[in-house]
């Protein structure tokens, strides 16, 4: 932040931790931040945890965020916010993105639900402020990425339309063990949402839904093989923005090879599918382990011939490790995720934008190679 703004936080997890260090560390000027959650008491830990985490001066004010009513507390904060960083669970989004537009606060989410995306992109329609919606890792960085290597390919080689843009990210361990060959590193209810809800995609240049967990693959990055599968969300806008340009565009979600073949056997046990997504959670829980030391690893390449007929590839990848950030370690999956929510509302604040701004709305190089953004994934 190159101004002084008060931002607030809605949220005491990972991610929320994360944002307010990022926000502290790297801001040219360090903005005031609230910690909103429903349990003061985590909102008071987080708190703190930035105050010793950071190596300059910040003001960071604890709240408790009211799940039922809106307090007098909350009205207060709301009223001289500058921003709202929504890092709560995808379900209470619509109810978040409500906040900031009766109080108007430029908003930034994570969520991958689709169902609440088109919540929040109806009811934001008229806002006075900004919305920034599925930033992120995936949904978020790697779709700007995927639309910055279209348009760099398509001005490159004098063309409109290309064969295939694919991109895949992992939210991975450094080591894997049977029979899962997993261990988590973000929201266990995220993993098994994305693995039972449909995937968007683009198939002969028309957009479709395609069931999750259909369309296995290897690949290898960096000479390492992984397993990609289609899982929901991680596609974010593109399937609508580039329908007509690409033949055959998908996210997918990487994998170390064995750990879909587990999926498949605890999806073939599970008969109730009003509550499959609950239940995948539960038995996840109950054999995978949860792993501070982890990796993203991102791949991203689009296909199509030139101008004069000639069939051309172009491949980004990138394997992120756990970065220091003032005097805290921050794990690989806070980092990615954390970097373009916080680029997200500098890029509200700085442009005062109103209304509803997607993942391929953004200006995708200036973006990518934006002050936080490029402290975590390099420039493009």
């Amino acid at each position: 932040m190159k101004t002084h703004f008060n931002i607030i936080i809605a949220g005491a997890g990972g991610i929320a931790k994360a944002a307010g260090l990022i926000l502290a560390e790297w801001s040219t000027i360090t903005p005031t931040i609230y910690i909103g959650n429903r349990t003061l008491a985590k909102a008071q830990k987080v708190a703190k945890w930035i105050e010793n985490g950071t190596t300059k001066k910040c003001e960071i004010i604890p709240f408790h965020l009211s799940s039922d009513d809106v307090t007098e507390e909350m009205i207060s904060i709301f009223s001289k916010g500058d921003a709202l960083l929504d890092c709560l669970p995808g379900k209470l989004a619509p109810k978040m993105a409500g906040f900031a537009k009766d109080y108007k606060l430029n908003y930034a989410n994570l969520t991958e639900y689709v169902a609440e995306t088109n919540q929040i992109m109806e009811l934001a329609e008229n806002a006075d402020t900004g919305f920034v919606l599925q930033t992120g890792l995936a949904p978020g960085y790697i779709d700007v990425l995927a639309n910055y290597i279209f348009q760099d390919f398509c001005k490159k080689y004098d063309v409109d339309n290309v064969d295939i843009l694919e991109f895949k990210v992992g939210a991975l361990t450094k080591n894997a063990v049977a029979p899962h060959y997993y261990g988590f590193t973000w929201s266990p209810v995220g993993v098994a949402t994305e693995y039972i809800k449909d995937s968007i995609a683009i198939r002969d240049y028309k957009k479709i839904t395609i069931p999750a967990l259909s369309e296995r693959a290897t690949i290898i990055i960096d000479g390492i093989s992984y397993e990609e599968d289609l899982t929901s969300g991680g596609a974010a806008d593109l399937p609508d923005a580039l329908s007509g340009k690409v033949r055959k565009l998908d996210y997918k979600t990487l994998r170390h090879p064995g750990h879909y073949h587990w999926v498949d056997t605890q999806l073939k046990e599970l008969k109730n599918k009003d509550t499959l997504i609950a239940d995948l959670q539960k038995n996840m829980l109950a054999t995978i382990p949860n792993i501070e030391d982890d990796q993203v690893v991102i791949y991203a390449a689009v296909e199509g011939k030139d101008a004069k007929g000639i069939l051309r590839r172009h491949e980004v990848a990138n394997n992120i490790k756990p970065q220091k950030v003032g005097k805290h370690l921050l794990r690989a999956i806070q980092t990615t995720t954390a970097a373009p929510l916080v680029q997200s509302i500098q890029w509200l604040l700085e442009n005062k934008t109103k209304g509803i701004t997607l993942q391929s709305e953004l200006e995708a190089k200036s973006f990518l190679n934006g002050e936080y953004i490029k402290r975590v994934y390099g420039e493009v």
